[in-house]
């Protein structure tokens, strides 16, 4: 059995996988399986990745959808075909420096808990900006739970990049593993309704539901900013997912059995997303614009009324007005 699994869902990416193929040869060890996702590629990718697994990159399979299914989806695959003690993920216009999986993997099994995360280097054209985990420690092993309040700090949970970390296979079941109910909560896996803001929601649950993690500053992951077609840069009503994606997290935090704990957190962090987004209003399409605001009001609405008002008064004169406003018009439309 591998002791790594690499999760890498491609969709499209012909012009920057080879930099990334390239870096998983340059991590390539007996100890490190690939799985390169192809979520239905129609620009080559498809064939750069075959010709990877063959050639390039020892450990790799290619995993193939025959629809384009999501980058959610695409992940699940690689989750469910993964045979490794420890997962981790890479976006296939994303690089890896030369050697860094085996140093995560080691750090992994020296801290012996359930996830590490670590920090990232940010890559827009030829510029590079560490960017770090907002980790109060670092280095020491933790309770998940207590690296998610307070709410009006920067915290492990608005740290939504999956790629930058390690964890446990078991968090995600055993492969082949069916979800009992009886159980408690199923294995983890991202929400495949979820076009985008998937990151956050699994971000949230690993929080909620293992037992230890750690913060290193381990440096060797490098993210693609500002890639045309990536989610991110997009426009249009895929953008707002966000808050279905806080509306699951909402969800789990209210069943929690800490949830007054949390839930000033959790209603502080989706207004702040409402408010940005509502904010920048005019970046969007027009009809997902109207989308936008429609929305935004009816998430307001959906929120424990105490706790939204606590939060309300607690945040700044702009974004409380720019809530305030959709607030009345969501009560209007009532």
């Amino acid at each position: 059995m591998p002791k790594l699994s690499v999760i890498v869902p491609c969709h499209n990416v012909r012009q920057f996988v080879p930099d990334t193929l390239r870096s998983l040869a340059l991590n390539a060890g007996p100890g490190t399986e690939f799985l390169l996702v192809d979520d239905c590629s129609t620009d080559g990718t498809g064939e750069l990745l075959d010709r990877a697994a063959r050639d390039l990159v020892p450990g790799a399979r290619v995993l193939r959808h025959e629809r384009n299914l999501g980058i959610s989806q695409a992940r699940n695959t690689g989750i469910d075909a993964a045979t490794g003690e420890y997962l981790t993920f890479l976006d296939g216009d994303d690089w890896y420096a030369p050697g860094y999986l085996d140093e995560l993997a080691a750090t992994a099994e020296d801290l012996g808990c359930d996830f590490v995360r670590t920090d990232h280097v940010q890559a827009t054209g030829t510029d590079r900006v560490v960017r770090r985990a907002p980790a109060r420690r670092r280095d020491a092993v933790l309770d998940p739970r207590d690296a998610i309040a307070p709410a009006s700090m920067e915290t492990m949970v608005d740290y939504p990049f999956v790629w930058a970390g390690i964890y446990r296979r078991e968090l995600f079941g055993a492969p082949g593993e069916a979800a009992d109910p009886a159980a408690g909560p199923p294995p983890l896996r991202f929400a495949t309704e979820l076009r985008t803001a998937e990151d956050r929601v699994l971000t949230w649950q690993l929080h909620l539901r293992a037992q230890s993690f750690a913060t290193v500053g381990l440096l060797g992951v490098f993210y693609r900013r500002g890639v045309t077609t990536s989610l991110t840069q997009i426009r249009d009503a895929r953008q707002l997912d966000f808050i279905p994606a806080h509306d699951r997290v909402l969800a789990e935090v209210v069943a929690d059995r800490e949830a007054e704990r949390f839930l000033p957190k959790i209603v502080r962090t989706y207004c702040a997303m409402l408010a940005f987004h509502a904010a920048g209003a005019d970046r969007y399409e027009p009809s997902a614009a109207r989308l936008l605001k429609r929305d935004s009001a009816a998430a307001l609405r959906r929120m424990p009324p105490e706790a939204l008002e606590r939060t309300l008064s607690e945040l700044d004169h702009e974004r409380r007005k720019v809530l305030r406003r959709l607030l009345g018009g969501a009560r209007k439309a009532a």
